[in-house]
């Protein structure tokens, strides 16, 4: 059973919307911070949004601010990104991690992360 499991990708019309899921097992999951990550053809992967052990902090990549929503459901092992006003330039795999440390705004970029999902394709396209 793999530690994260991504689900709630895949085909949307720009200006629409998708809820990403993230499932946890085989760790403590309120003992990681959260953060979802995406890659497009040709392109490196790149951060989108991460949230602090209990969601209480978040931060994001510009592009998605006030687009973008992170939140956690730490009963229930998940972690979720409503994603709003999709554009095409949203197209990529996303992919959600779990790292043992929290910073910002390095959870985007340099801090690890301990586990990785396999991530979920999101197409935006009409």
């Amino acid at each position: 059973q793999l530690p994260l499991v991504e689900s709630g990708g895949g085909l949307v019309q720009p200006g629409g919307s998708l809820r990403l899921s993230c499932t946890a097992s085989e760790f403590t999951f309120d003992d990681y911070s959260i953060g979802w990550f995406r890659q497009a053809p040709g392109k490196e992967r790149e951060g989108v949004a991460c949230t602090s052990r209990r969601g209480d902090y978040s931060y994001y990549k510009d592009s998605v601010k006030g687009r973008f929503t992170i939140s956690r459901d730490n009963a229930k092992n998940m972690a979720f990104l409503q994603m709003n006003s999709l554009e095409p330039e949203d197209t990529a795999v996303y992919y959600c991690a779990a790292s043992s440390q929290w910073s910002r705004p390095m959870c985007l970029a340099t801090q690890p992360n301990d586990y990785w999902g396999q991530g979920t394709q999101v197409t935006v396209s009409s």
